[in-house]
């Protein structure tokens, strides 16, 4: 069995695939699975993802869209690691990432769940700023109300936490937030500082922000205790959507994604290039699809 089962539910993402699994093949730590689930796509997702050859990726297709909190689910079982990490299929790992996340957990025998940050990037590689910060469970679930700071996107804890803790599969958003609201309380997360994960994010719509808007809301009058909670959380949410109305309705979104992000640091944005370098060229090279294995 790998010690590491890793869920990448795709839908529609023949663009960006490719280079999200070279990726996972270019890590240091190589004991893992791959479980690629095709939530009803319908380009050409799988016939890419079949082109690639490495025994440690399974590919199963599903006709039928279900969304990511079901395939997540559908891929945690599937799964037979100690360990399960998830992976979008537009998204790049840094080649740290999986040896990072283990070595935490291992060392951390009461954390369930650890996190990192990210690289926030355009679809042309440019970046954007850096999210997230080295956080004890403490400090991730001080205020619940506006919401916990683990970037989804780099998720890997305990196969049985995700087990006895499954994804609410009616959320079509803000499906992360309400699964940590409902299992906070008896359980231990963390985040590591470093950057582990490049992050794409093109633009900003106001329909998808007031979607997940009401999706986060909906958690917290469903899974948040006590009316000070409930309370707080839709004075959050609605400042937040009055925040995402203006800066739709006056063309400032690419200045909101920015400010989501902190500045990067020289030594970062080389580290990121780097990586988004060796990714490119290797999709690019004749050998892009066959087995990428370290010694």
């Amino acid at each position: 069995m790998p010690a590491i089962s890793i869920g990448m539910p795709v839908k529609n993402s023949a663009g960006t695939v490719a280079c999200s699994i070279v990726s996972v093949l270019s890590q240091e730590f190589t004991d893992w699975e791959l479980i690629v689930i095709d939530d009803g796509s319908t380009d050409d997702t799988a016939d890419i993802v079949r082109e690639f050859t490495d025994p440690r990726i399974r590919l199963i297709v599903h006709a039928d869209n279900r969304g990511l909190p079901a395939r997540l689910n559908e891929a945690v079982h599937l799964g037979t690691g100690r360990f399960f990490a998830r992976m979008d299929g537009d998204d790049i790992m840094y080649p740290e990432r999986l040896r990072l996340q283990r070595e935490f957990l291992q060392q951390h025998s009461d954390v369930d769940l650890v996190g990192g940050a990210v690289m926030v990037f355009r679809g042309d590689g440019v970046p954007l700023g850096i999210r997230g910060a080295v956080a004890a469970h403490e400090q991730i679930c001080v205020r619940p109300w506006c919401g916990f700071p683990i970037a989804h996107p780099t998720w890997m804890g305990r196969t049985e936490w995700f087990l006895e803790n499954p994804y609410p599969e009616e959320m079509a958003r803000a499906q992360d937030q309400a699964l940590l609201l409902r299992s906070f309380r008896h359980s231990r997360f963390a985040t590591l500082g470093a950057v582990i994960l490049g992050y794409r994010e093109e633009c900003l719509t106001l329909r998808r922000m007031l979607r997940g808007r009401c999706q986060a809301t909906r958690a917290f009058l469903r899974h948040g205790s006590g009316l000070k909670l409930r309370g707080l959380a839709i004075v959050k949410q609605s400042a937040g959507t009055v925040a995402d109305v203006l800066a739709c309705t006056t063309g400032l979104e690419y200045i909101v994604l920015r400010h989501r992000a902190r500045p990067a640091r020289t030594h970062e944005v080389v580290r990121w290039l780097d990586v988004w370098a060796d990714v490119q060229q290797t999709v690019a090279s004749s050998n892009a699809l066959e087995p990428v294995l370290s010694e």
